[in-house]
């Protein structure tokens, strides 16, 4: 499909630069674009190019409203490789463009959009108002068209989002039940690319809740329809992982040697977004290995990718991470003050799991050094909080710990 693509463009190159030939080549190379976020991924250099020349030519020709699915694709574009700030411009845009054109579907677009972007910069509460104002919009009937323009189903790839949105939101059961949900809708769609992507962001909040079982079934899913169709980006995500699957089930070192591997797969994707948490699960294994320098200079790095890009939904973790190593080593004021760092970014995330681990983490310390009265004060308060999830390793933690306190 992409060569046939580039084909025709090719040729339709050599025409005069008229208006109607202009209105081909914009159906061509957004068509290109959708085509080329799938099989090459959504930061490739060929996707943008793609998509850089359907805006020229978009707005050559007046912005016509059946196009709205190009602001969309280029920001996904930006977000994917880690240009957050460019992204949320062109989601703005989008959502102002369709309000004066009342276009429900640019709408619906554009609060996925938004919604996406929102959480990668730490604004996690926003991101659950637009991800259920897109589901909200959405209808299967008269948005089917979406599914072609957006190259994912905008609802299926909602519903996904908000699954880890709910988890950092403190939410774990509802996470669970929106991932699941996710994935059952793009079997019935049985649209690969929606399949694909619903099953790697799936796995995430598997990942993050500690579903180590769930979690190994998924991704070797993951990575067959990611081999079976040549998605390259997904399959990258999909060995990650195994990875990681491969660590928590005592094969350490062939798990750290596959998450290299997966990582190395993904960075040649040219993708930036959701690498500093695919940094940190490598830091993790190194630590679990035993080779606890190694992990804080990956900690460190993806501390570093996160500042560059943006991408804040998992700061207070890595935080949290490095101070818990930095304790290993006997450094415990060091270790203080990036728990209280994290405890403070997860509190104005509003980012309630975060929040519990670095209470539970600060909690630890602070009964370590004779103040079990405070520590007990604190990590009560925000284990009061929760409604669901008492089946989950946070919780049951969290608990534990206060039962020792008390």
């Amino acid at each position: 499909m992409s060569k046939i693509g580039q084909k025709a463009l090719d040729q339709l190159a050599l025409l005069p630069d008229e208006p109607n030939n202009q209105r081909q080549e914009l159906e061509l190379s957004s068509a290109l674009g959708a085509v080329l976020i799938a099989v090459k991924g959504n930061a490739a250099p060929e996707t943008g190019q793609a998509y850089a020349r359907a805006r020229e030519l978009w707005e050559l020709l007046g912005s016509p409203s059946e196009f709205l699915q190009l602001p969309y694709g280029l920001s996904l574009l930006h977000a994917a490789r880690g240009e957050l700030d460019l992204a949320l411009r062109l989601d703005q845009d989008l959502l102002r463009l369709s309000r004066e054109r009342n276009d429900s579907g640019g709408l619906v677009l554009g609060h996925l959009s938004s919604g996406r972007n929102l959480f990668f910069s730490g604004r996690v509460a926003s991101s659950r108002s637009h991800l259920q104002e897109a589901l909200a919009l959405h209808d299967p009937i008269s948005h089917r068209s979406l599914v072609q323009q957006a190259t994912i189903d905008p609802h299926v790839n909602a519903q996904a989002y908000l699954g880890i949105v709910f988890f950092c939101l403190g939410y774990p059961g509802q996470a669970l039940e929106c991932s699941n949900a996710a994935v059952a809708d793009a079997r019935r769609l049985a649209h690969p690319p929606t399949l694909a992507a619903s099953m790697a962001l799936g796995t995430l909040p598997l990942s993050l809740v500690g579903n180590t079982a769930a979690l190994g079934e998924w991704a070797d899913q993951l990575v067959a329809v990611a081999t079976e169709h040549g998605f390259p980006f997904f399959r990258a995500q999909g060995t990650i992982y195994r990875g990681w699957v491969m660590v928590k089930n005592r094969s350490v070192t062939e798990g750290i040697s596959l998450l290299r591997s997966g990582l190395a797969a993904f960075r040649a994707t040219g993708a930036a977004a959701w690498l500093p948490y695919y940094i940190s699960l490598l830091a993790s294994a190194c630590d679990i290995a035993g080779q606890v320098h190694e992990a804080v200079t990956l900690f460190d790095e993806a501390s570093q990718t996160a500042a560059r890009t943006g991408e804040r939904w998992l700061e207070a973790e890595l935080s949290r991470h490095k101070g818990r190593l930095l304790l290993q080593q006997g450094h415990a004021e060091a270790a203080e003050e990036l728990y209280c760092k994290a405890l403070r970014i997860a509190r104005e995330q509003e980012a309630k799991v975060w929040e519990l681990r670095a209470s539970a983490s600060l909690a630890r310390l602070r009964c370590d050094q004779g103040r079990g009265a405070e520590a007990r004060d604190l990590l009560a308060s925000i284990y009061g909080w929760f409604t669901e999830g008492f089946d989950t390793p946070d919780l049951r933690g969290a608990k534990a710990l206060l039962d020792e306190l008390a």
